[in-house]
Order: C-alpha cells, then sequence, then structure tokens
C-alpha cells in the first residue's frame, strides 16, 4: 500500500495533547468517547482532534508553547541553513502536521476578512518551501549512500523517512541492474 500523508494525519489527529480549559464545562460525550468535565484554568490531556473542536468553541485553548508559528519556522530553517553537508537536523514533534494546520488556519483567516494575514500566509509559505526543499535534496543525497545510522534516521520527520526508503530502494535497484550483465537473453 503506498503511502499517505493522510495516515499520518490521522496518527496526528489522534495525538494526546494539553489544553487549558477556558471556562467551566460539564462532561460530554463525542462519538463514543466521553471529555471533560473541565474546570477553567486546569490543563487537560485531550486528543488533538477534540482539542480543536473544543478550541472552535472556546472551551479550552491550546497551551502558548504548544502553538505552531512563524518563529517555529524561522529556527527550522536557520538550523537548515547551518547544518554541514551530509548532515540532517531534527525536527521539533509534529512539524509537517503542525505546519499544514498553520497553514490551513492562515489561509482560512484570510477568507474570512482577515486580509491582514496575506502578507503572514506568503511568508510563512515561502520558508515551508525552503525548509522542504533544504530537506528533500539532503534526504536525496542521504539515500544514494549505502549506510546509514539510526542516529541518521531518527533525526527524520515519519514523513521523510519514507521518502528516503523508497529512494534508497530505487537507488539499490538502480545500481544492481546498471552493474550487472546478462549475456543470456
Amino acid at each position: 500500500m503506498p503511502f499517505q500523508i493522510k495516515d499520518l494525519d490521522f496518527r496526528f489527529e489522534n495525538s494526546l495533547v494539553e489544553a487549558v480549559a477556558n471556562r467551566n464545562y460539564p462532561e460530554t460525550n463525542l462519538a463514543g468517547i466521553t471529555v471533560g468535565p473541565f474546570e477553567e484554568g486546569n490543563e487537560y490531556e485531550i486528543y488533538y482532534w477534540i482539542a480543536e473542536k473544543l478550541a472552535e468553541a472556546d472551551i479550552v485553548h491550546f497551551r502558548e508553547e504548544a502553538q505552531f508559528g512563524a518563529s517555529e519556522l524561522y529556527k527550522v530553517q536557520w538550523k537548515e541553513r547551518v547544518q554541514i553537508a551530509g548532515q540532517i537536523s531534527a525536527l521539533p514533534e509534529a512539524f509537517y502536521p503542525r505546519l499544514r494546520r498553520y497553514l490551513a488556519n492562515l489561509k482560512k483567516e484570510i477568507a474570512n476578512g482577515q486580509p491582514e494575514k496575506i502578507k503572514e500566509y506568503e511568508k510563512a509559505a515561502q520558508l515551508a518551501l525552503d525548509i522542504v526543499n533544504s530537506r528533500l535534496k539532503k534526504i536525496i543525497a542521504l539515500s544514494s549512500v549505502s549506510i546509514q545510522t539510526d542516529q541518521l534516521l531518527k533525526k527524520m520527520a515519519a514523513e521523510e523517512r519514507v521518502v528516503y526508503e523508497e529512494l534508497g530502494k530505487k537507488v539499490t535497484n538502480w545500481r544492481i541492474q546498471i552493474l550487472e550483465h546478462n549475456r543470456e537473453k
């Protein structure tokens, strides 16, 4: 079965996150899962998809340090720029799912009448593209090397490991075919 970003997004949506209650709210049953009760100011560990819905209803908010934004993009881009050749830096936890949601939220804010977000979106999209292109170049180069360490693989996001492994297989098969000589036909 081919790799799908949606599979990794599903995992992210079902991961636990910390959220803070904005107000008191009674116990609620959502899709067969009981959440709450919530007491204003208290912190709770809940599934991301539930926290997102509760945040839309202004019942909870994500912890400030859990928010994804331009500052995180700048940090990642800077780390990518200073890496020595042949190395790849570790990304923050759930970087790509959080990046996709950040960009989608900016688009939604623009569509909902916040034109001041256009520049922020354009800058974030350019930073994201720079990061993706930089990392992809490194992954392509690393996938053509026969021996890699577990340490290097741990620094790659799940989305990147899939590309790395697929490219590695293709490069290995190509090498075998190039170097094979079969006189029998």
